[in-house]
């Protein structure tokens, strides 16, 4: 081996164990670390295969995601459903699924077919399950900014109020 091939063998052998060190020190140095799925539910077993039914026979998840990973080859044109509990009370989900214009109580900016329907015409006992179920579903204090944000832009087109500009 000639004297400059040595020394170029060394140069990438003294950087390639300076990245695995570099590597190694910010994982032990990550005090933070996973916080894990921000998203749960606090229904029991009960309601949450009552409003499944309700969720899959009115066709809900046509428009809506719940408990799924994002795809970039696959979008839903409504807000996801992960974690809205902590967004919206039972009772403000029983009045929204009750009114004949769910537009009247919360605006859209989704085209016209993707708009939400009313469910004023299921029975009472169906909307009250539906609107415990969708309050159930909660959102860890940590995401919850980054929920309340993609909500509010996504149905009105507008940037959060309450967003911080990044530097």
């Amino acid at each position: 081996m000639k004297r400059g091939e040595a020394v170029i063998l060394a140069t990438i052998g003294v950087v390639v164990a300076g990245l695995m060190a570099r590597n190694v020190i910010s994982l032990h140095s990550d005090a933070q670390g996973d916080p894990g799925i921000p998203f749960y539910s606090t229904a029991t077993p009960a309601l949450t295969r009552s409003a499944g039914d309700l969720y899959r026979s009115n066709s809900c998840r046509h428009c809506h995601s719940l408990w799924t990973v994002k795809s970039a080859f696959e979008s839903v044109p409504a807000p996801a459903l992960d974690g809205i509990g902590s967004l919206r009370s039972e009772q403000w989900f029983y009045q929204y699924f009750s009114a004949p214009d769910p537009q009247s109580i919360l605006s859209s900016r989704l085209k016209q077919e993707y708009q939400m329907p009313s469910l004023a015409a299921l029975p009472d006992a169906d909307r009250q399950t539906l609107a415990q179920y969708m309050a159930s579903l909660k959102v860890k204090d940590w995401y919850l900014d980054g929920t309340r944000a993609a909500e509010y832009e996504k149905l009105t087109g507008n940037a959060y109020p309450g967003a911080h500009a990044e530097k």
